[in-house]
């Protein structure tokens, strides 16, 4: 691969790595938070100046912070995964078809309570992405291992846990382990009871 093809998918890679972090609603410093990484360690990741985003265990690492997969990261570029014995020594590389992604299924529900006043009170229908990370102060749906389905507002996450907001009012924390969450889900809109 000559310098100029080297210096070309960097850059692809990494514009797939800015797409999948702003899908999710992340800042990069908050991405890099995730990992203890600074949001200009993150940030030269995505301009493609970092030759280390070709590994794949520093892909891994990058789309584990955003709860994403190396796998997405390809496809985020515009090809398919290859097999891991297709892989070449330097990292994951694309080429393939287009990828036509469906679009946003979105989900609603209706709010029973007011614990989340002033932000939505009890009537208030919200309209959530399933899968889609929220950011900072966004309200998220968010499915437990006991079934139960929880509506708070997102605060913050590390690997061991998730904080949100509104567990009983705005102006307290709950912190759910992260291997409790099944899914966590982004608050898009917020429809008034009328």
């Amino acid at each position: 691969m000559s310098g100029s093809d080297e210096t070309s998918q960097a850059r692809a890679l990494g514009e797939a790595l800015a797409t999948l972090r702003r899908e999710r609603g992340l800042s990069q410093a908050e991405a890099g938070a995730r990992i203890g990484m600074t949001s200009q360690g993150w940030g030269l990741y995505e301009a493609g100046k970092r030759s280390n985003l070709f590994r794949p265990d520093v892909q891994r690492r990058l789309t584990g912070a955003l709860d994403a997969t190396p796998e997405a990261l390809v496809l985020q570029m515009g090809g398919e995964p290859a097999s891991p014995e297709a892989l070449p020594a330097t990292g994951l590389s694309a080429r393939g078809r287009v990828f036509d992604g469906a679009p946003l299924q979105t989900r609603r529900l209706r709010l029973e309570t007011d614990e989340l006043a002033p932000w939505a009170s009890a009537g208030t229908v919200l309209e959530y992405v399933p899968g889609r990370w929220p950011r900072r102060g966004q309200g998220c749906v968010i499915q437990i291992d006991d079934g139960a389905q929880r509506v708070r507002l997102y605060d913050r996450a590390d690997d061991a846990e998730v904080v949100v907001l509104g567990a009983g009012g705005l102006d307290r924390t709950e912190r759910i382990a992260r291997s409790r969450i099944q899914s966590m889900s982004a608050v898009t809109a917020r429809f008034d009871d009328e």
